[in-house]
Formats: structure tokens, sequence, C-alpha cells
């Protein structure tokens, strides 16, 4: 990590931790999932740790119309402190964010109606008390182009910031810290098959801080600019349905260079799920010190609840076939919403997808009452404590911790480790050194 690279990490992060009296970490994870064992797993990892946390919600999960949680961010807000209180959590620790915040949820609108609920729904966020904002305004509303210019999504964001700022005054929060950004990332990650993606170059990074600095200079919020801590840039990583692009830090060397013209500011790194450690620090040492992680925590959950089905086959025989993944089959295709425009090819290449994609996009269906039952129903068809070969056989990444007596044989402690798992490479890349 350069000078002005650590230099600038310590002063974004000791904005985003505002006055917690903690040690700064070298990066920090942001967990962005509204699911119960994510976020319990996650609080779990902190408690070990004694260290503080980063949760957000996003645009789509969390906002004033309920979102596909059917939460509220006053609602989310309750919801992580209540599971932070039962695994013995400090909810002082704990830095709530959104992501993605603009008109994302309403693009069908046209850009005043959209823009006008986005305004609400980031007011909401600050009166609930989420200190990190992502303003996202890139993408357009109804009869604009998908992608807008510079400048539009700039005076967008800054308008977004400026009903933040009004919020906080008027309800004496303590005005939040944000990150912008106009080379963003599609939110729940990419429809198409990646091979190389093109890294932002660092002109367009430096431009981007330069038309919200007049942005939110015009709107009359200069102040807020001061709180900026990030901005949302591609450094060469996506994943996709079928596979994911790696991170070569070479290919990004040029655009880590503007961050010595960014004084006080990171890069936030969006899409870093199924990175391995080694490439989630060397995004950390290029100054991509803020982490975003989602789809591959509640993956890694799927894959334990999967196994967890086959092993409750392979124990009641005769119920095989009418387990949790028949349920979730009947349940995504009954309500095709959340993947049909994402998932192509053939009918069994979808059904492979509704299941299996990397995107994760059966992540939408798990607050379905149907869904939330079937689990329950699976977690009661297994035994106290598994067979260990069972576990070897249908969930062996875990395996070698059962034996070692790391994990309890159980089914949800099974299910905590496996997100655990998932969790572990990010502790590595921005552990202090």
């Amino acid at each position: 990590m350069s000078a002005s690279i650590d230099k600038n990490r310590q002063i974004a992060l000791a904005k985003l931790f505002g006055a917690r009296d903690l040690p700064l970490p070298r990066g920090i994870t942001s967990v962005c999932s509204a699911h119960p064992l994510v976020i319990e797993a996650t609080l779990r990892r902190a408690v070990r740790q004694k260290e503080a946390v980063l949760i957000e919600a996003t645009c789509n999960q969390v906002n004033q119309e309920g979102g596909y949680t059917g939460m509220t961010p006053a609602d989310f807000r309750t919801f992580i402190e209540q599971i932070a209180a039962s695994v013995g959590f400090p909810a002082e620790r704990i830095i709530l964010g959104g992501d993605h915040l603009g008109p994302n949820p309403w693009r069908k609108f046209g850009a005043d109606e959209a823009m006008t609920r986005a305004e609400v729904m980031v007011t909401a966020y600050v009166e609930a008390g989420f200190e990190k904002l992502h303003l996202d305004t890139s993408m357009g509303c109804a009869g604009e182009p998908v992608a807008l210019a510079d400048e539009l999504t700039a005076a967008r964001a800054a308008r977004l910031a400026q009903a933040a700022e009004e919020a906080a005054l008027r309800t004496g929060r303590h005005p939040p810290v944000y990150v912008i950004g106009t080379e963003v990332p599609p939110p729940g990650g990419a429809t198409h098959a990646l091979d190389e993606l093109e890294v932002t170059r660092k002109e367009a990074a430096l431009r981007t801080l330069d038309v919200h600095r007049q942005a939110f200079a015009e709107a009359g919020v200069g102040s807020a600019l001061e709180r900026v801590i990030a901005v949302v840039v591609q450094p060469g990583v996506e994943f996709g349905n079928a596979n994911f692009a790696l991170y070569k830090p070479e290919r990004a060397q040029t655009l880590i260079s503007a961050l010595d013209e960014m004084n006080g500011l990171l890069f936030e790194a969006h899409s870093t799920d199924y990175q391995p450690a080694s490439l989630l620090s060397a995004l950390v040492d290029g100054g991509f010190a803020i982490l975003k992680v989602g789809p591959g925590l509640t993956f890694a959950l799927r894959e334990a609840l999967y196994g967890l089905d086959a092993i409750a086959d392979v124990i009641d025989d005769a119920a095989q076939g009418s387990g949790l993944a028949a349920t979730m089959e009947k349940i995504m295709l009954a309500e095709p919403g959340h993947w049909a425009g994402h998932y192509g090819g053939t009918p069994d290449e979808q059904r492979l997808q509704r299941h299996f994609s990397y995107s994760d996009r059966i992540r939408y269906y798990w607050p379905d009452e149907r869904a939330t039952e079937a689990v329950d129903k699976l977690l009661i068809r297994l035994p106290d404590a598994i067979p260990e070969t069972l576990i070897s056989q249908y969930l062996a990444r875990l395996y070698p911790e059962v034996v070692e007596k790391r994990i309890a044989p159980k089914a949800r402690d099974l299910c905590l480790a496996a997100i655990d798992a998932a969790l572990a490479p990010y502790a590595t890349a921005t552990a202090p050194r």
C-alpha cells in the first residue's frame, strides 16, 4: 500500500467510523444482504474479532415501499439490532449503509417521478440512522438512455445529497458519509458471460470527482462533498451467471494512481463476490478499501441448504423429490419476476441458473413465506447430530472442521459455518498487517 493510499485510507475510514473509538482496519467488508443467517454469521465473526461491521441494504431490498424484503429502512435497522442483541454484539459497533440509492426501483417511471421517490427513500434512510449512503443515479429512467451523461448523473446525486443533508439537519442525525461514481456495476451482477472487463480510465475517475464537485456546489451542498469517502470505479471485477472475472492488479495500476490526486478518498469495489483472499488483499492494497459482497454469501448459504436437503433425502428415502430444492423451483416458476429477465438459454439452462447461478437470484425468494416454511421443514427432518459421513459426501468443504470438532454437526451450525467460510477471505484481506 503506497503512502498516499495509506493516508487516504486513514482519512476516509475515520470519517466512516465517526465517533467510534476503534482501531481503523486496512479495509472494511461491506455485507450487502438482508438474510437473517447471513447477518448472524457476519455479527458472530465480528464478535470474535472485536471489530465494527458495515452492513448495507440495497434500494431494491429495503425502501419506503418495503422493497422485496418488505422492510423499510427503520424496519431494517430494528431487524439488524435484534440479531445483534441475540449474539451479544454491541449495536454501537454497527455501521449501516444504503447501497445503490437512487431511482433504480422506479426506473419504469419518468425521471421526475423516479427521482422524487428516490428522495423520499434517501430521507427515510437518514431518518433511520444510516451513516453511509452510496448515491447511484447512473441509470436512465423511462424514455432515457440506459446510461446517462456524467453531468446529469452528478446533478441527480447532488439532489439526493441535498435531501439527505436536510433530513439529517431536521432530525438531529449526524450527517452521513457518501460514496459517488458514474461507472457503477449493475446491482446484482452482470447478465452476460464475462471475459475481460474494461477497467475505468484514470481520467474518467478524476472527471467523476470534478463533475460531482461542481454539481454539489451548484446544489448548495458543498459541505456534503467533504464527507464523500469513496468513488465507485471498475477495477476489472465482476460476476455473471456462469463465471466471474478475476482481479488483475497490473491492469488497474493507472487507475490506482488517480488516488494520488484524490486527497482523502478511496475506491469502493462492487461485485467482489467469489474473489480469492489473495486478490481481495490486492484490491485493498490498491486503495479499494471498501469491499462489497452479497450474492456470494447467500450462494454459500444455498449450497449448505441444498447439501442438507440431499442429506435429508438420504436419511428419509421415501421423501425424495419433495424437499427444499423442489419447493424453491415451484416458487420461482410461479413468480419469475426476479429471474426471467436475467437468465437466458434453453429451459434446462434456465433451470440450472435459477438454482446455481453466481448471480444467485434465488436470494430474492428466501423471504417468501413458502420458502421460509420449506427451510423450517428441512431443519426438522434432519437429526440433531448429522452423520459425519453424510457431511463428507454433501458438505465436503465443511467436513474437516466438523471432524476436528470446530463445527457442530447440526444443520443450523453448518449453514452459519458455510457463510462464515465465504466471509473469511474478506477478513484476511482487510485485517491489519
